[in-house]
């Protein structure tokens, strides 16, 4: 009886303990969890303060660059469009091509060969979002990265370039008054067109301001970390070289035609220089009956 009773206390005792082990565990995994999901949150809140800065009674032109490793840039590239354009912007500029570091031919049979290369892609895109949605367009960039290389936001505060572009709108406008004022003759027309064209200038760089405090510019640059290679399958150019490199029949006919048309050039120069070679027998002949009279003329003498 003492000895079940004993047993029971241990059985009781090492259950109360696993109990209060598992709890701990499961304590400490909520503590984890409550910590990545924190630090997920500060992450995402560090982006959106700096591109989602607001001040009262100040005016901000927002630009970023990001400059990151992704593990593929096509997709990248249209998921950052996507994105882009889901967010009420649009892409100005992307630029994605391939930096080949290694290309050589491989001869697979008589007929077939392989291309094979090696070679890295990147893309550089510059995309206009709205200012108020830089933080979370940034946000999903973040998500596409391996590695992030670089990123920079510029906030530029514009609000005294934003009042003196009103003044300088006031101070057109009366000149203009004053213009009118003026008798009409011919310096009333250059000054008046003066006047228009600084106006119309003025009034370009007030949309051009109005458009960039709308709309933030992000450039981005990604590109992949390691080489990819690409195998083309493609016909062995050597052996089709080789095939027709040389045919008898071929170019002994061609021979025989080339000797043929020789002949006949050859007739053709003789008859063209009929004159030179007339000229040059009538020499000859008489060049040799010289010589052949000189001789008895010697026997004679003798």
């Amino acid at each position: 009886m003492k000895t079940t009773y004993i047993t029971l206390s241990l059985s009781v005792f090492f259950l109360l303990g696993t109990y209060s082990c598992k709890k701990e565990e499961a304590a400490g995994n909520e503590k984890g969890y409550e910590i990545t999901a924190d630090s997920a949150a500060v992450m995402a809140d560090s982006v959106s303060s700096v591109a989602s800065m607001k001040v009262k009674d100040k005016k901000f032109i927002k630009t970023a660059e990001v400059n990151m490793e992704v593990r593929d840039v096509y997709n990248a590239t249209i998921a950052i469009e996507k994105s882009a354009q889901e967010l009420g912007g649009f892409v100005t500029k992307s630029n994605l091509h391939s930096n080949v570091v290694y290309e050589d031919t491989y001869n697979t049979s008589d007929t077939e060969a392989m291309l094979v290369k090696k070679y890295s892609n990147e893309n550089t895109i510059q995309v206009r979002v709205p200012a108020e949605k830089l933080g979370e367009f940034l946000t999903f960039i973040n998500t596409n990265k391996l590695f992030l290389n670089s990123r920079s936001i510029n906030a530029e505060d514009v609000t005294a370039n934003i009042k003196y572009s009103e003044l300088e709108a006031k101070r057109n406008e009366k000149t203009s008054e004053n213009i009118e004022k003026i008798k009409s003759n011919k310096d009333k027309v250059d000054l008046d067109d003066n006047n228009m064209a600084e106006g119309n200038l003025q009034k370009l760089n007030t949309m051009s301001m109005d458009d960039n405090l709308k709309y933030s510019t992000v450039n981005i640059f990604i590109k992949e970390p390691e080489l990819r290679i690409a195998e083309i399958a493609v016909t062995n150019t050597d052996s089709i070289d080789n095939k027709y490199k040389y045919n008898f029949i071929h170019d002994a006919k061609d021979g025989f035609v080339y000797g043929f048309y020789l002949i006949q050039r050859i007739l053709v120069a003789l008859i063209n220089i009929w004159p030179i070679l007339f000229i040059a027998a009538i020499l000859i002949y008489f060049l040799r009956k010289r010589k052949i009279s000189k001789p008895e003329h010697s026997k004679i003498q003798e």
